[in-house]
């Protein structure tokens, strides 16, 4: 890694240290946040020559202060004079606020009056530091689009009168969950790219890795916590090998694991065997165990297909969506024959959230031609092809209903 990628990576995790210290101390998120690009802006700047001083993230906080006492208009006196003192007392050595604020800038950021979109988009810019273009093209929109948006979700936290501090003990399950699912949706969208030209997109699962290791450290104890990151780690071991050298999908079954990353594996399966030792029992725990189950093979033949279909059946009672039903199907017909998967995909035929998705028409399509029926799973296949916009996915689809064809 090179002096500046370092750099980078060190600004990008303090930043919403210093951000959270901001809030924390004076409140008003825009403000707070155009007096923390300010900061990390002059670090980018100064600290190459400079170096970096002795303690990074008490320099950011002075700049950043600094910076918000410009903004402030004259009826703010007294909150100048307070955020001065605060900056001296940090230039002389004294670390401005011990604690990492970074798991209450989370909860803000997830906070329950945004949807999920507005929910992902401001956690990336604000926790992830990531700015609002790169925002914009994670979510394959002109930034002029973005901007508003991002916007909006701050004014609709100031509306709502939040508050930067962590959520009452009684909304503590609801907004720790919306955390976790944020950063699900962030490291999925990463991981295989619901639309353009690329099947992954390194940039969002980077980060959020990234982000739920913060939080794991913040919440050691919290079994879900664990088994997210453990989750994301086992999925991205495979990453290396989801492609062909021509960018071609590769599907689980082909895939050379030689090229599995063996110490996201490693430390994934050691996350979450620890939290199913000690947890109650959650989704994100589950679905770790499976992919879990899935890189410990060291064969697709020697995969433990009847584990894998009582770890989905559990699932699918605790935590039941369209998603796990239609992983447990594909268990299902690993384990008990394809139309007994089929019966159980056929379950999903009513259900408005994932009718059209083209996953159920590529898991259909699959389980006929396993079955024989390669008439209709040909017609699957091209069905889902047309309704998937990742170009990635296309080829590959089209491809399977080109080989039945033959």
């Amino acid at each position: 890694m090179s002096a500046s990628e370092r750099l980078g990576d060190l600004l990008r995790d303090l930043a919403p240290q210093v951000l959270g210290v901001l809030l924390r101390r004076h409140g008003g998120f825009e403000e707070c946040e155009d007096a923390v690009q300010e900061a990390l802006l002059a670090a980018a700047l100064r600290w190459p020559a400079e170096g970096v001083p002795e303690s990074p993230r008490a320099w950011l906080v002075t700049v950043a202060s600094r910076r918000l006492v410009d903004q402030v208009r004259s009826e703010r006196a007294r909150r100048r004079r307070e955020i001065t003192v605060a900056a001296r007392e940090g230039q002389g050595g004294e670390s401005p606020g011990d604690r990492d604020d970074t798991l209450a800038l989370l909860f803000l950021c997830c906070h329950p009056v945004l949807t999920p979109a507005a929910q992902v988009a401001l956690t990336l810019r604000a926790v992830g530091g990531l700015t609002t273009a790169e925002v914009a093209r994670a979510f394959l929109v002109p930034e002029a689009t973005m901007a508003p948006r991002i916007s909006r979700a701050k004014q609709r936290i100031r509306s709502a009168g939040a508050s930067f501090a962590m959520p009452a003990a009684q909304e503590w399950a609801g907004r720790l969950d919306a955390v976790l699912h944020v950063l699900y949706l962030i490291f999925n969208e990463g991981y295989t790219a619901s639309s353009g030209p690329d099947l992954h997109r390194g940039e969002l699962t980077a980060e959020a890795i990234r982000l739920t290791r913060v939080l794991h450290r913040s919440l050691p104890g919290d079994g879900e916590c664990a088994g997210l990151l453990a989750l994301m780690l086992l999925t991205d071991a495979r990453r290396a090998a989801r492609t062909g050298p021509d960018g071609a999908l590769v599907p689980l079954a082909e895939q050379r694991r030689d090229r599995w990353d063996a110490a996201m594996i490693e430390e994934g399966t050691a996350l979450v065997t620890a939290a199913m030792a000690v947890s109650p029992l959650g989704p994100y725990q589950l679905q770790a165990a499976i992919a879990a189950l899935h890189v410990q093979a060291p064969r697709a033949e020697d995969t433990d297909w009847e584990q894998i279909r009582i770890l989905y059946a559990i699932l699918t009672r605790i935590a039941p969506n369209p998603m796990a039903t239609l992983n447990h199907a594909v268990a299902v017909a690993m384990t008990r024959g394809p139309q007994a998967g089929l019966v159980l995909l056929a379950s999903l035929d009513g259900d408005p959230r994932i009718a059209r998705h083209h996953r159920l028409h590529a898991v259909r399509a699959h389980l006929q031609e396993l079955a024989g029926e390669y008439a209709a799973a040909r017609e699957n296949y091209r069905l889902a092809a047309r309704r998937t916009t990742s170009l990635p996915e296309q080829r590959y689809l089209r491809d399977r209903a080109g080989r039945l064809d033959r």
